[in-house]
Formats: structure tokens, sequence, C-alpha cells
């Protein structure tokens, strides 16, 4: 590729990277709130970004949108904002998710199209890592037992969010296979 062809990719992958960083905040803001953690669309796009970017750029998209709202912006669930969202209650979601863009990325291989198989699976670990890094913070913030945690901060979550895991793999498979995805 040629140099201009290089910097023109670059410059795809990051307008990429932005946007899904804005769709995950344009998710948090849909929201169903069913207790200390909200059901949003946030991971729809978390692994939507990492199946498209990969697991450097989908974990970025992330911690770019992470640190939007780290910084002031509100871009949290319920347009909340700021270094206390991180440490409180849910934050360990938003941790889990940057972890969980970057497994999901390592399903995508740079202009292949994504296996339904290892699509699938690593949807399903990354799941896991956050509501694992997720609930673990929550009950460490809110003094619950693992069970308590489990029950309130995965349990509702895990039909909800195989399906967004299921539509983010159909979406990247189709922007793939249409050559609209970053290379």
């Amino acid at each position: 590729m040629s140099p201009a062809g290089n910097r023109l990719a670059s410059i795809h992958r990051l307008v990429w990277t932005a946007l899904l960083a804005a769709c995950i905040a344009v998710g948090a803001w849909l929201q169903l709130p069913i207790g200390a953690v909200p059901i949003t669309l946030q991971p729809l796009f978390v692994f939507l970004a990492g199946y498209l970017l990969g697991p450097a750029s989908g974990a970025a998209a992330v911690a770019l949108y992470v640190a939007a709202g780290v910084l002031g912006l509100p871009v949290f669930a319920g347009g909340k904002a700021g270094l206390g969202v991180l440490l409180g209650p849910t934050g360990g979601y938003l941790a889990g998710f940057v972890l969980g863009a970057a497994i999901t990325g390592l399903a995508a291989r740079r202009g292949d199209r994504i296996g339904w198989a290892r699509g699938i699976a690593t949807g399903v670990v990354a799941l896991a890592v956050a509501y694992l890094v997720g609930a673990t913070r929550l009950a460490h913030v809110l003094h619950f037992d693992a069970r308590k945690a489990f029950a309130v901060g995965v349990l509702p979550f895990v039909a909800f969010d195989a399906v967004k895991v299921a539509i983010a793999l159909v979406v990247a498979r189709q922007l793939r296979a249409r050559g609209l995805a970053p290379g």
C-alpha cells in the first residue's frame, strides 16, 4: 500500500474509533433503570467496536468514551459524568467494557469475515469478563457478597446482553462483507 493509502486507512480507523466511542455514549443514554445497574445499549456498541476495529482500536474506542466521561462530558448512563462514576458501583462495568472490546476484537482478523463460532465465543468470553470486573466492583462498593452481586449485577442482564452480542456480530459481519468496516 502506498504512503497515501496508509494515511487514508489510518484516518479511516481513527474516524471509526471516534464514531464508535460516540455510539457507546448514545447507547448509555438509552437506558432502562432497574436498580443499581441500568440496562443500556452500551454493550452493543462496545462489542461492535471490538468486532470492527480489532483488540487495540476496539479497546481504544471504549477507553476514549470512558475518558470523555471521566473528564466531565455527560456520557455515562443517566447523563452522569466524572471520576466518581468510574469509582462508583458501576465503574467496574466501564473498565470491563474496555477489556470486553479487546476480547471481541480477537475475533476480527484484518480483511477476514468473522466466523460465527469465533464471534460468538469471543462475545461470550467478553461478556463474562465484563460481568466479572463489573460485579466485583459492585460488590466492593456496595458491600455485597458474591451471590448478591451476581443476582443484582449480572443475572438481570444476561439475556439482554446475549442479544446485543448477537446483533453486534451480525452488524459487524455485514459491514465487513460490504467492505465498509475499517481494514
